[in-house]
């Protein structure tokens, strides 16, 4: 069982920057495939960006150029750093794991706010 947490959300000016941090509670070494999501109020929930065990990596079209994506095995974290951030980005984002035959992992979400 591997437990995910969120953390680095906040209220952020439009074109402002935030990085989040999902830390794992064990190896992420084990998750072939991790990722963000995220729900904005009313919405359903949106895939953002995942990573590969790899290091492969993919973004949803309307943050790609903005947002990176990345692991660090040795930390057990995988980030996201959001650049030009605009208000369409406000929303919980959801920090996932997926470990092929055995399960996907969720954590509890951050809130991120992106207004003036």
């Amino acid at each position: 069982q591997v437990q995910l947490v969120e953390s680095g959300g906040g209220l952020v000016q439009p074109g402002g920057s935030l990085r989040l941090s999902c830390a794992a509670s064990g190896s992420i070494a084990r998750l072939n495939i991790m990722g963000w999501y995220r729900q904005a109020p009313g919405k359903q929930r949106e895939w953002v960006a995942t990573i590969s065990s790899g290091g492969n990596t993919n973004y949803a079209g309307s943050v790609k150029g903005r947002f990176t994506i990345s692991r660090d095995n040795a930390k057990n974290t995988v980030y996201l750093q959001m650049n030009s951030l605009k208000p369409e980005d406000t929303a919980v984002y959801y920090c996932y794991g997926k470990e092929i035959a055995k399960g996907d992992y969720w954590g509890q979400g951050t809130q991120v706010t992106v207004s003036s």
